[in-house]
């Protein structure tokens, strides 16, 4: 995101006072529905602790604690899905990020949604021509909470999701809001995280998403395309400690959202209690360290040598690789070139 568009991100505090609380939808496909909950994780300091790196956000904010939401919550409309019956767990909810504005539940997924218990839920106007951070985002964390609490939904059984665009979406979400989501469905699109426009969440967060979150792909086996943006996606996403990942490939397929089958096993996958995959976690996390201190070390060289401005462009490349993770040594090194 250019910075112009993150100071116009910046000043979109729209405060929404709280209304009182809706009665939950009976099952069936509602269309239109409005939402009355104002969620404090989907606020505007929210969204840029979460989403952006440490000198984005300093630039955005000047160090100031900014107020309000991006969006007014009882201003927009969502699809919701509820399963004609509720199973002995409870349900789960699938928080779903479109590609286009006209928000649906794609063909083919009623059904596994009543043969799972899982409620859908998806934004209008969430498309992909709209920002991430000011509105995709914002929704769909106002969905979950919404309906978390309507339904009674624990975050172990939520999940974000999305086709095209949107998957790429609902990675995000899954990265910078581990407290509200379980996992991701990616559906034909991925992109690598730990980079200048994915910057790693501050380091609870992060830690969070290494131990506890599950992501699933699924892609067309002739989606050229959407197959190598998964081969960098996930390469990043080991490169970064998280190893509990799944794939599945529809045969004779391109770019289109999944059949039934495929994704009832992915829901499956992703819904199933047993603890994410950790293995080789500690020693991912001190390869890391390591890496970020000689980094560190660096910079101190440069700033000891009087050389700042090569100091300065060192710093601006460990926060967009390191981002969050490192944000208190990151703002420190900041101060310190002033």
């Amino acid at each position: 995101m250019a910075l112009d568009h993150r100071v116009a991100f910046a000043a979109l505090l729209l405060v929404s006072p709280p209304l009182g609380a809706a009665a939950p939808l009976s099952p069936g496909l509602h269309t239109s529905v409005v939402f009355d909950h104002v969620s404090p994780l989907s606020s505007t300091a929210e969204l840029i602790r979460r989403t952006f790196s440490p000198l984005a956000a300093q630039r955005m904010t000047g160090g100031a604690s900014l107020t309000g939401h991006p969006i007014k919550i009882a201003q927009e409309q969502f699809l919701v899905y509820v399963p004609a019956r509720k199973p002995p767990q409870g349900y789960a909810l699938l928080v779903f990020v479109p590609p286009n504005d006209g928000a649906a539940v794609p063909p083919g997924w009623a059904s596994v949604l009543d043969d799972e218990g899982i409620i859908f839920v998806s934004a209008q106007r969430s498309g992909n021509d709209w920002k991430v951070e000011s509105r995709r985002m914002p929704l769909a964390v106002a969905a979950a909470e919404q309906l978390m609490r309507d339904y009674a939904v624990p975050p172990s059984r939520v999940l974000a999701g999305g086709f095209s665009g949107g998957s790429r979406v609902a990675l995000r979400l899954a990265f910078a809001y581990p407290d509200v989501f379980r996992g991701a469905l990616l559906n034909s699109d991925a992109d690598p995280i730990g980079t200048a426009a994915i910057p790693l969440p501050p380091a609870d967060l992060f830690h969070r998403f290494q131990e506890n979150s599950r992501l699933y792909y699924i892609m067309g086996d002739l989606d050229t395309a959407g197959r190598s943006m998964q081969a960098a996606s996930e390469a990043s996403l080991q490169r970064w400690c998280v190893f509990d990942i799944h794939a599945a490939a529809m045969p004779h397929a391109g770019h289109t959202t999944a059949g039934g089958s495929t994704l009832s096993l992915a829901l499956d996958t992703l819904l199933d209690p047993a603890p994410a995959k950790r293995d080789g976690l500690a020693a991912c996390r001190a390869r890391n360290e390591s890496e970020l201190a000689s980094s560190m070390q660096r910079i101190d060289a440069l700033v000891a040598s009087g050389d700042k401005a090569a100091a300065r462009r060192a710093l601006t490349d460990l926060d967009a690789k390191f981002g969050g993770l490192a944000a208190e040594q990151i703002l420190a090194l900041e101060k310190m070139l002033h």
